[in-house]
Parts: C-alpha cells; sequence; structure tokens
C-alpha cells in the first residue's frame, strides 16, 4: 500500500491503483473515453496542481532561483486549510491502499509532482 508519483501517459505498474491526475488540464486531444485506457487518468482531480499563473511561473523557471521560488509559491497554495486537508486525506489512504498521481512533465525533478511527493512525504504518507 502506498502512493505511486507517475508520469501520466506512461505504463502502469502492476500494483500502481488508481490513478489521479494531478493536471490543470485534460490530455489534448484524447477523448475522455480514453484517458484511463491510455494511462492518463483514472480520476481527474486539478485540485492538486498549481494554479494557472503558477503553472506557467513553473515550466518558465529556466534556473534555480525561480524554480525555488515556484516550489515556495506551490507549497503555499498546497498549505491552504482545504489542499491541506485534502493532503491529510491522501496520506491515510496510502496507509490503507495503492493509487498514482501523476503530471505530464518528462521530468519530475522540474514538475510539481516532486513537490507533491515531498509534501505527502512530510505528513507521513507511504509512497513507493
Amino acid at each position: 500500500m502506498a502512493i505511486h508519483i507517475v508520469q501520466l501517459g506512461s505504463p502502469r505498474h502492476r500494483d500502481e491503483g488508481l490513478r489521479i491526475g494531478t493536471v490543470r488540464r485534460p490530455p489534448r486531444g484524447v477523448p475522455k473515453a480514453e484517458f484511463a485506457s491510455r494511462n492518463y487518468y483514472d480520476v481527474w482531480f486539478p485540485n492538486l496542481s498549481p494554479s494557472a499563473e503558477l503553472m506557467q511561473a513553473g515550466k518558465d523557471a529556466s534556473n534555480d532561483a525561480e524554480w525555488k521560488s515556484f516550489a515556495k509559491r506551490y507549497r503555499a497554495e498546497m498549505n491552504t486549510p482545504d489542499n491541506g486537508r485534502v493532503l491529510d486525506l491522501l496520506v491515510a489512504l496510502s496507509r490503507q491502499t495503492s493509487f498514482a498521481l501523476g503530471c505530464y512533465c518528462e521530468d519530475e525533478a522540474h514538475c510539481h509532482r516532486s513537490i507533491l511527493r515531498e509534501l505527502l512525504a512530510e505528513r507521513g504518507a507511504s509512497i513507493s
């Protein structure tokens, strides 16, 4: 039982469980009925993605200072009371079942999912 952090569209791991898309927008050009069968996600949950403005700042980050600024701002967004409760729920679920959280970015090191991984680990989630 654990949370798997994945790139959406990549092959699923054997014990991955439900795949949750933590992205602002659904995949372009893919019919909604095919999101799961094409390994994007089973459930779309944009609440865990950066705000539209912040998402652009993350994409535009071209150096360590800009990335650190993005990370700080994303952490602030995720630490609001509502988002904090969502993170706490995911932590509790990670102790009961396996599921995956993902984004489209190829490089996890420069993707909000790396920060999401850290936030969940800091709260005691089981992460594989």
